[in-house]
């Protein structure tokens, strides 16, 4: 009983974050789709919350967001295990792991740093360990390392306003990367960390955006009727894919909507579908979530009751 308490108050927490009531009842469906040629394939499906999948750098398992731990999951499906984040059993979806292999960035719901809105970025070796923090400020939740390993970058709210930042590993003070009015989320680092891309509802609707490392240059990618969110940048640069709901979520991004994946081509603009719209949201798409080689994505699907 004490096990499914836990569960409950993690299910909460992650709601206040996406604005929407945790579900009743919910089935994870943790989906590899071939970007060339559109074949999904489920390799798990599970009873509960999957959120959040990251390919790993030797191409051989995920890692996953499941109950409040990081689990690893084979490319077949099979379970190899929790990353042990010792103290940090309240992670939320926001992780990713270094370009080197050897580290994982992970956010945590961390009762240190307040009741609500306690969110705080750590590392940890991916063989698991203690926990180092990397952000004293809350709520702060990670979304890119740059190649070389030297920055962060995250969304955080500071003073009432959502914006990015970006902060170096070995230490410091936050830089704050934007600046404007409504929510910009989902900063990720590009292949040669060149650009940054993001959403932002700063025009009104959620659409994409890239920026210089600095902050500088900001500029729109997407202007359509989607609301647009979580721009992954492909291996080699060619590619964003990205999560759009079919309706305007007023800057939400719920669980149990109908979403697509699509693809936006960064050399000539042009933007097509990678699949038919089914029931996503929150959880889906939040990560880095490219496999190595560039040719597929690692997504999660859910049928919510």
């Amino acid at each position: 009983m004490k096990k499914y308490a836990l569960w409950i108050a993690f299910l909460s927490v992650q709601a206040v974050f996406a604005q929407t009531p945790a579900p009743t009842k919910i089935k994870s469906n943790l989906e590899v789709i071939d970007v060339k040629s559109g074949k999904r394939q489920v390799i798990l499906t599970a009873g509960w919350l999957l959120e959040s999948p990251n390919w790993a750098r030797d191409g051989k398992f995920f890692v996953i967001n499941s109950k409040g731990s990081l689990e690893k999951i084979s490319t077949k499906g099979e379970s190899l295990g929790v990353i042990n984040t010792d103290f940090a059993n309240r992670c939320n979806n926001a992780h990713g792991i270094s370009y080197d292999g050897k580290s994982i960035f992970f956010s945590f719901n961390d009762v240190r740093a307040g009741i609500n809105n306690n969110s705080r970025i750590f590392k940890v070796p991916i063989e698991g360990g203690t926990p180092e923090l990397m952000t004293e400020k809350a709520p702060s939740f990670w979304h890119s390392v740059s190649r070389s390993g030297k920055n962060i970058l995250y969304t955080a709210q500071r003073n009432g306003e959502w914006d990015i930042y970006k902060l170096a590993t070995a230490g410091g003070e936050e830089i704050r990367l934007t600046n404007t009015t409504g929510l910009d989320e989902g900063p990720e680092y590009g292949h040669d960390s060149k650009f940054i891309y993001f959403n932002s509802n700063r025009t009104g609707r959620m659409q994409l955006f890239r920026m210089k490392p600095d902050g500088s240059d900001q500029e729109r990618l997407t202007d359509d009727e989607f609301d647009n969110w979580f721009a992954h940048p492909s291996p080699d640069g060619d590619w964003l894919v990205y999560m759009a709901y079919l309706e305007d979520q007023k800057g939400k991004h719920p669980l149990g909507k109908e979403v697509k994946l699509r693809l936006l081509n960064l050399k000539t603009k042009k933007i097509k579908d990678l699949t038919e719209a089914f029931v996503g949201g929150q959880g889906t798409l939040n990560v880095p979530c490219w496999s190595p080689d560039g040719k597929k994505v690692v997504f999660v699907s859910y049928q919510v009751e």
